[in-house]
């Protein structure tokens, strides 16, 4: 379950990204949740290279690997856990896509299988919904639970 706060703070991340998907991670304990706000470099991507990144930050994202890797090692450096990974679509509904298991899984399985992805639909510069995903492990696949406390 996440903290009130916490899920606001990623509403907002996601209405200030509009038309744009935003990204982001949150890390913490029982007692503390920490939302890092993260660029989605989807745009670069697709300028440098549109034929191997199609898609534009309207319908994707992508979070650089050396600024995840800053916010796991600070989490570990001050013994805190990876909460969850957010993003958000964009004139779309809150759902787990084809797109978003296969980027949150390598080699079949989720790097952080304990964390909570979680989808904000952002239509006309309004959240309008939000959707939680875990893994499980028996199915080997995300599937939905209520995250909000």
């Amino acid at each position: 379950m996440l903290k009130p706060e916490t899920i606001n703070e990623i509403y907002k991340h996601a209405i200030t990204e509009y038309p744009y998907e935003c990204c982001g991670i949150v890390t913490g304990n029982r007692d503390r949740e920490l939302v890092h706000i993260c660029k989605n470099i989807q745009n670069i991507l697709h300028s440098e290279d549109p034929e191997k990144h199609p898609r534009n930050a309207r319908t994707a994202y992508f979070i650089d690997r050396k600024e995840a890797e800053r916010i796991f090692s600070d989490a570990k450096r001050t013994e805190e856990d990876v909460i969850a990974f957010y993003h958000s679509h964009t004139d779309n509904p809150a759902f787990f896509s084809d797109m978003d298991r296969e980027v949150q899984t390598v080699f079949g399985e989720p790097e952080f299988p304990d964390a909570i992805h979680i989808v904000v639909s952002v239509i006309n510069r309004e959240a309008k919904d939000i959707k939680c995903f875990v893994w499980d492990r028996e199915k080997r696949d995300f599937i939905t639970i209520n995250c909000i406390a």
